[in-house]
């Protein structure tokens, strides 16, 4: 039987950490844009302030798509033709804005991301280095998500001992 016990605690365990595990989603954030019955682009989809993007929008059957985003104005795209916008120049370097365009009363969004500061070249510069060392996985946890994932585990390894205890308890 002690086979059993042992196995029953690894599985106990494992069951915790799986349920600890951050999850992986589907959704990639924003920068790919949603499905909708005309096709569109901003492009570069990561911009400095006061640089331009170009939009363009295609397969619409109306001659006029209004693009919009609270990081520039109103853009009217004519007969399928593309056109640029200039982003603000106080734009928040790191802050990611939607922009939406709209044919025929359908919306479809897409993400554009403020990066560095213009440096006059359409290159962008950064604006701090890069936080290095912790893996990706640490740097969006808090001390609530860290508390409730040592109380599962906890509470999984404590079970899984008084199970074991239980039984042997029962056998003697």
């Amino acid at each position: 039987m002690r086979p059993i016990r042992v196995a029953s605690v690894v599985l106990l365990s494992t069951a915790a950490f799986a349920l600890a595990a951050p999850t992986a989603s589907a959704n990639d954030g924003g920068t790919t844009p949603n499905v909708t019955s005309f096709g569109f682009t901003v492009s570069p989809t990561s911009v400095a302030a006061g640089a331009t993007v170009t939009l363009n929008a295609t397969e619409c059957e109306e001659p006029l798509v209004r693009v919009s985003s609270g990081i520039f104005d109103t853009v009217e795209l004519n007969e399928g033709r593309s056109a640029t916008a200039r982003v603000d120049a106080d734009a928040k370097p790191g802050a990611r804005y939607e922009v939406t365009f709209e044919c025929k009363g359908e919306k479809g969004t897409t993400a554009l991301t403020v990066a560095g500061h213009s440096t006059g070249t359409g290159t962008t510069s950064p604006s701090r280095g890069v936080k290095a060392g912790v893996g990706g996985g640490a740097g969006g946890l808090n001390g609530t998500e860290i508390a409730a994932g040592s109380a599962l585990l906890a509470g999984a390894l404590g079970g899984g001992v008084f199970l074991m205890r239980r039984r042997s308890g029962g056998n003697t």
